[in-house]
């Protein structure tokens, strides 16, 4: 998994992603994560700076929303 897709369990179910069938399908896996990275504006690989913009969004409930939103699309 990547580094902060554990974090972010809850944020995912919101969104109907299964955790477990992103442990299973390494193409879905790489796929949310280069999303995930778009949305926070980090180049992709670079984990902890894309963690650290996940987590300021999620502290606001209009930016969890939003990123749930964004993940549904």
């Amino acid at each position: 998994m990547s580094c902060y897709f554990r974090h972010m369990a809850g944020v995912l179910a919101e969104a109907g992603i299964d955790l477990e069938e992103l442990k299973k399908d390494k193409a879905k896996k790489k796929e949310l994560d280069r999303k995930i990275h778009a949305l926070m504006g980090v180049e992709y690989k670079d984990c902890p700076p894309t963690w650290s913009k996940v987590k300021e969004v999620l502290a606001d409930e209009a930016g969890r929303k939003k990123l749930v939103k964004a993940l549904k699309a």
